[in-house]
């Protein structure tokens, strides 16, 4: 039977986020960006398009390995051997890429730091899910990967195919939420540019 504490994990995940979201959204819509030289921004907004990008294959990628295995098994293999939450990492990654979007650096720390709490109530009681569940297995894992950043030098692929279930390719759609939040970004941009949308105050650099 599977404990009730995932489901309940999934959708706090879900429901920080969409908070954080939706009061990102609400503060954007009334400011504009920092003044800085246009060079900077462009860099600024480049890396922060990648950034994005690299989030969604990186969630992608990582789905692969876990998709139809999730709550089944312990995954270790692929990117799960370098990273014990390897989406959370690319989601964040991905935040990252949201902040820069809105040209301050201020905004992008304080949106990589709230979904990283969010994530971080998320990730404990997935360990506690997990840690009850596979017992040792599961403490020697811990010990071995990294929680969040990932060792490159640890990795050790699977003996067959990844890919067990059609779940994982549906899941693959998640990760095209970053690219609804920067499209969405500039949609605000470009109201506010036109006069359709009110600004209040300059974002701090």
């Amino acid at each position: 039977m599977q404990d009730v504490r995932v489901p309940f994990l999934q959708i706090y995940r879900i429901n920080a986020l969409r908070v954080l979201g939706a009061a990102a959204f609400g503060l954007l819509a009334v400011t504009s960006p920092p003044v800085m030289p246009l060079f900077i921004r462009t860099i600024l907004e480049a890396m922060g398009t990648l950034a994005i990008f690299v989030a969604i294959v990186g969630r992608c990628w990582s789905l692969f390995y876990i998709g139809g295995r999730k709550n089944s098994e312990l995954v270790d293999f692929g990117p799960y051997s370098i990273c014990r939450n390897p989406l959370y990492f690319f989601s964040l990654i991905g935040i990252a890429g949201i902040g820069a979007q809105t040209g301050s650096l201020v905004c992008m720390a304080v949106f990589v730091v709230a979904t990283y709490l969010a994530f971080d109530t998320a990730m404990r009681g997935e360990e506690a899910y997990l840690g009850s569940r596979y017992g040792e297995a599961f403490d020697d894992y811990k010990r071995s990967v990294p929680r969040l950043l990932p060792d490159p030098s640890l990795w050790r692929e699977c003996e067959d195919i990844p890919l067990r279930s059609v779940r994982a390719v549906g899941s693959l759609r998640d990760g095209i939420v970053f690219l609804g939040a920067w499209l969405a970004i500039e949609v605000v941009r470009l109201a506010q540019a036109s006069g359709l949308l009110p600004v209040f105050w300059t974002l701090p650099l």
